[in-house]
């Protein structure tokens, strides 16, 4: 186990390393997303600004998982057109 997350962690490490401008830019958005989505909540319904910013970083989260699902749905299907082509043409 403890191999695995030497492995793990070094992955991480190797991935942090060689995308750090990304990740540091990808931070900074998703933060100015935040504030700039709280703010729209509060000013345009007169939500408490702790309100907004529960809106503001629960939206995004579910918008996350959402797209999760809906790609692996879309690249499943990619995938079975595929392999139905591939079939048809071997045939």
């Amino acid at each position: 186990m403890q191999q695995l997350i030497t492995v793990v962690a070094h992955r991480f490490e190797q991935v942090v390393v060689n995308n750090s401008g990304s990740l540091l830019r990808a931070l900074i958005y998703t933060i100015g997303h935040f504030f700039i989505a709280a703010t729209c909540v509060w000013y345009f319904t007169g939500a408490s600004f702790s309100a907004a910013i529960t809106d503001a970083v629960v939206e995004p989260v579910l918008n996350g998982v959402w797209f999760f699902i809906l790609d692996r749905y879309w690249t499943s299907r990619q995938a079975k057109k595929k392999a139905m082509k591939t079939a048809l043409e071997a045939a």
